[in-house]
């Protein structure tokens, strides 16, 4: 997703898996978003990596759920996000209003921070690095 690249840099590779032995990334995030297309496709993407049907290693830093709606999930979506979690690290992101006309938030909301930490990045506000 190019706008969690802008705020915490690395590399979107899209809809595929990087590919280590041509210098991509080794470390992966997975990014879905909230809904049920979007679980599903994060799901199938745990299998693959977990199947062996990806690239050989590939190391899976987190899957970050970014909300797909603003407000709540409903129970069916949380229960999925629970099996997930017992695959995966998963790092809930909130909904950015901003995001959905191309803009930039004013703030980030604070589970940014923990995201950052754990991919090891710095959050870029406002094109410096905080």
């Amino acid at each position: 997703m190019t706008s969690l690249v802008e705020v915490l840099g690395g590399v979107d590779v899209g809809a595929r898996w990087p590919d280590p032995a041509r210098g991509e990334p080794r470390r992966v995030v997975l990014v879905g978003r909230t809904s049920a297309r979007g679980l599903r496709s994060v799901s199938q993407a745990l299998g693959s990596l977990e199947g062996g049907r990806a690239p050989k290693g590939l190391d899976l830093l987190a899957v970050v759920l970014v909300a797909d709606a603003p407000g709540r999930l409903q129970l069916s979506l949380l229960r999925r996000i629970r099996v997930l979690r017992s695959a995966a690290r998963v790092q809930r992101l909130p909904w950015i209003p901003a995001w959905r006309t191309g803009g930039h938030p004013k703030t980030l909301p604070r589970q940014f921070d923990r995201l950052a930490e754990l991919v090891g990045s710095e959050l870029y506000r406002e094109g410096a690095p905080s």
